[in-house]
């Protein structure tokens, strides 16, 4: 059984929301986002639905990360920057990346989505590490 750093998984989680908040939003790529699907601020409709689901994998990731952090007993920040960085370009890009293709969403959506996925994967490790 391993010791997970729940404190870290409850930061970690609210990194993810607050990014997200922030990264769909108008003032960021929430626009571009918004075209790239097809739709309008009218047209997304109520978002509680997708807002909770996204709440749950939030926490999950975090939860994934503490599981890792844990099992191979990060002690190091430059650990966990690298951890961030393997889990975010080397495994979500890439799954990002192979549903993109077989989509044919765009180069565009694929820069937003993995993007905002690859930055919340980082920060989250370095939260659990630094608390």
């Amino acid at each position: 059984m391993v010791e997970l750093n729940w404190l870290g998984i409850i930061v970690a989680t609210l990194i993810g929301m607050f990014l997200g908040a922030f990264w769909y939003s108008p003032v960021a790529f929430g626009n571009a986002w918004m075209k790239c699907i097809g739709q309008t601020k009218e047209t997304l409709g109520k978002q509680t639905g997708p807002l909770v689901g996204s709440i749950f994998a939030s926490l999950l990731t975090a939860i994934g990360v503490a599981l890792l952090f844990a099992l191979i007993n990060v002690s190091s920040v430059s650990a966990a920057v690298g951890i961030g960085l393997i889990l975010g370009v080397l495994v979500i890009f890439p799954a990002l990346l192979s549903d993109n293709l077989f989509c044919g969403w765009g180069a565009k959506l694929l820069w937003i989505q993995a993007g905002y996925r690859v930055v919340t994967v980082f920060l989250m490790s370095l939260a659990m590490y630094l608390v």
